[in-house]
């Protein structure tokens, strides 16, 4: 039986604090576009300036302070903060038909990044060119679950408007694929738990450990007092 998945699930991200964004305008004034094409070069990968992109990787863009807010030549400081990609382009197009004529508006993310750890193959922080990632994608590029992965209790992490969202999905449900969570945002982390198997062979080790350490602990002594 075949299964459509519901494409109203697939919601537009909405921009957020802390997302770099590309904003290009073109009019049929090629002079006058010069002046609205002049972002900050900000570099994209992580805090630690490198990304699956490779490392030291710079942009041209815009960067959405904490308020929401972009510093756009000319324009000045617009609130992008909440809204979606297409919202955004209709707010900036309406205020850039007072300097010129016909406008065209294009923004995309430069730092629209997932974050998949846990019991994966490669875990891994990857940025998305397209800007559109399924759950199951995701995990694929991290090179699957490993035999350990609990499939039916992954942990998804979303912070939207400086509150963090936590829901628990089941890889083995079609239901799933209606879910609302399906299809990623940016920044979301996804976090694989360990299931009984591999919490046992971790506690087992620990046992083997400590009980390693505790005879060489008794040799020691015995070993001081005869020597």
């Amino acid at each position: 039986m075949e299964h459509h998945i519901n494409n109203s699930n697939n919601i537009d991200p909405k921009i957020q604090p802390n997302d770099l964004l590309s904003i290009t305008v073109t009019s049929l004034s090629a002079e006058a576009n010069v002046l609205f094409n002049k972002g900050e070069v900000i570099p994209v990968g992580n805090s630690g300036g490198y990304s699956n992109n490779g490392p030291n990787v710079y942009s041209e863009g815009y960067l959405v302070d904490k308020e929401g807010f972009i510093d756009f030549p000319v324009l000045g400081r617009i609130q992008l903060g909440g809204i979606t990609k297409a919202e955004a382009k209709a707010r900036i197009n309406s205020k850039l038909v007072r300097y010129l004529k016909e406008p065209v508006v294009n923004i995309r993310f430069l730092n629209f990044r997932v974050t998949v750890v846990g019991e994966v193959s490669r875990p891994s922080t990857f940025t998305i060119p397209s800007e559109k990632i399924t759950i199951l994608e995701a995990l694929g590029m991290a090179g699957d679950l490993t035999i350990y992965g609990k499939r039916e209790n992954v942990l998804l992490i979303r912070e939207e408007g400086g509150e963090k969202t936590l829901v628990r999905l089941n890889l083995n449900s079609k239901e799933l694929l209606d879910s609302p969570y399906f299809y990623l945002q940016q920044n979301d982390v996804i976090y694989v738990e360990p299931n009984k198997a591999k919490i046992a062979q971790a506690s087992s080790t620990r046992n083997d450990i400590s009980l390693g350490l505790s005879i060489v602990s008794i040799l020691s002594i015995i070993l001081t007092r005869f020597l």
